[in-house]
């Protein structure tokens, strides 16, 4: 009797054992999984102004006819985050509500940016609920910041300066830009590609 619960007793220990190896190997694993699936950024471009300029202020009109600038400096506004989207753009439609999700949820003011036929733009406007919002139409701000490929999106300052810029077609991609902001870099692709650098 003693014999056999000694016996049962070794086998667990050597059964916790075997466990606590396997476990510490699968951390390990997951770690090197980590570092080798790069998170998703926002894909930035070269074109138009460069993150860490200052942008200036571009005149525009809101959907309503009412004459605003994009940029520049707006005292008590922390960070703005221009959205460039428009009707005729699946992605874009998809993304409009994680975009006011995240504006919300971080704090940042949210303007919209299209250049598209109006009827249908205030079409748009009504199916989204972005009655709320500062809606600018036209091809003054999207021809400054060099906007070529939708959705696109822009994070600035209260200064005008841009902290960073890119394609998005995600929330993570949108998180991306207050996080390359937050860590002092262009872009998560900057970040990812120093750490590449260093392990190679």
């Amino acid at each position: 009797m003693l014999l056999s619960l000694l016996v049962s007793a070794v086998l667990s220990w050597i059964v916790i054992i075997l466990l606590v190896v396997a476990l510490l190997a699968l951390a390990r694993q997951v770690g090197v999984l980590h570092m080798r699936v790069a998170p998703a950024g926002a894909l930035t471009t070269a074109a138009g102004p460069s993150v860490g300029s200052s942008a200036a202020a571009v005149p525009a009109t809101t959907i309503d006819g009412t004459a605003t600038t994009v940029g520049g400096h707006l005292h008590g506004v922390p960070l703005r985050l221009l959205m460039f989207v428009s009707p005729s753009c699946p992605l874009c439609k998809n993304l409009i509500p994680m975009a006011k999700s995240f504006a919300r949820d971080e704090r940042v003011q949210l303007i919209f940016v299209g250049d598209d036929d109006l009827a249908a733009q205030r079409e748009m406007i009504t199916q989204q609920g972005l009655g709320g919002y500062t809606f600018i139409n036209g091809p003054e701000v999207g021809t400054f910041y060099e906007v070529a490929k939708l959705p696109y999106a822009v994070l600035m300052d209260e200064h005008g300066t841009i902290l960073s810029k890119g394609l998005v077609n995600s929330r993570e991609h949108l998180e991306s830009l207050v996080i390359a902001h937050e860590m002092g870099i262009g872009s998560v692709q900057d970040y990812i590609g120093k750490l590449k650098a260093v392990v190679n």
